[in-house]
């Protein structure tokens, strides 16, 4: 067995191989995919081959799978762990990969299949599209503040009224009426390619099971269940879970030597998507769940200065239970008490 380490660039992969002993038996550099397939294939003897997730990890899984007896995708943060060197390179990166290889000690991450991950690509191009659009209508209501303009309360800014008036407000300079008139533009045109997305996300999450599942939960609206789907994609991969929420980065840093044990802010690993729309569905869950009501003010405890960690506690909490359903096929139910 041969042992393959690839460092992957744009422009360039390095390779290095490792004979079955843990040896070094080649290097090269090569400049795309197919000229380091052309070179696997022509290896003598079976080959395991190892890199680090990034941008098209999907793409090199796939076409390595088809030649490899292994393919193992490494964890790019959990490297940075285990490889602290003041001297990195190319060529050290792919031998340090390679070792990890033939030492069956690669921090793996899971690799969904080319659906999830154009699934998980359109979800987070979404979240943009709303950072976008919110960041205009920031400009909007910053734009009317600094001409002393205030909104009509017959109607609301954003809606198809509010709009209207908007447009044909004059705000007397010229370059103001400028500015006004291109973010009005800007959150059409984002309103517009949000809905597009939305279609998709509908269509393809519509025969869904999992994500109908996740939806008789309440304050779980379509986005926040078909989000944690496409991110969790295989809920058996997980071993309990406290690993689900450390995945999203919902659990506190934890720094603790003898008997002193502080805990941090939370990580804030995972995707952020998926976190942002939980944390607001949580709110929602306090609404109109009295056992997600009951879990929050347990935590919450009536204190001002703990509203952030109840919500957060929540949150987590939330997505532990989330994972549950998925592992066991069930849909919600209402407790007295939050366990």
């Amino acid at each position: 067995m041969l042992y393959v380490g690839l460092d992957v660039h744009v422009k360039h992969i390095t390779i290095c191989v490792l004979n079955k002993h843990g040896k070094l038996l080649q290097r090269c550099q090569l400049p795309c995919l197919d000229d380091v397939i052309k070179f696997l294939m022509n290896l003598q003897g079976r080959c395991e081959v190892c890199f680090e997730a990034s941008t098209g990890y999907g793409i090199y899984f796939e076409a390595l799978s088809k030649i490899a007896s292994r393919v193992a995708v490494a964890h790019p943060g959990l490297l940075k762990l285990i490889f602290r060197s003041k001297q990195k390179n190319d060529r050290a990166d792919a031998e340090k990969l390679a070792k990890l290889l033939f030492l069956d000690e690669v921090p793996t991450v899971h690799v969904p299949t080319a659906d999830v991950r154009a699934w998980r690509e359109l979800i987070t191009f979404r979240g943009k599209l709303i950072q976008k659009r919110t960041r205009a209508k920031n400009g909007i209501r910053s734009l009317l503040r600094s001409v002393g303009c205030r909104v009509p309360k017959e109607f609301g800014l954003w809606t198809i009224r509010g709009m209207e008036w908007l447009k044909q407000k004059d705000l007397k300079q010229p370059m103001q009426n400028l500015k006004r008139n291109m973010l009005v533009e800007e959150i059409e045109t984002l309103t517009r390619q949000t809905r597009l997305v939305e279609t998709e996300l509908a269509r393809y999450s519509k025969e869904n099971i999992a994500v109908q599942q996740l939806q008789s939960i309440p304050g779980i609206g379509l986005r926040t269940a078909e989000a944690f789907v496409a991110f969790v994609d295989d809920p058996h991969r997980f071993a309990n879970s406290k690993k689900v929420g450390a995945y999203f980065g919902l659990i506190p840093i934890q720094d603790q030597s003898g008997s002193t044990n502080r805990l941090g802010h939370i990580t804030r690993e995972g995707c952020a998507e998926v976190r942002h729309l939980v944390t607001e569905a949580v709110w929602q869950g306090i609404r109109y769940s009295p056992t997600i009501k009951a879990y929050y003010e347990r935590i919450h405890r009536q204190e001002k200065d703990r509203k952030k960690i109840a919500i957060v506690a929540t949150s987590h909490y939330l997505v532990r239970v989330m994972w549950s359903m998925l592992k066991n096929g069930t849909l919600w139910k209402e407790r007295s008490l939050a366990v």
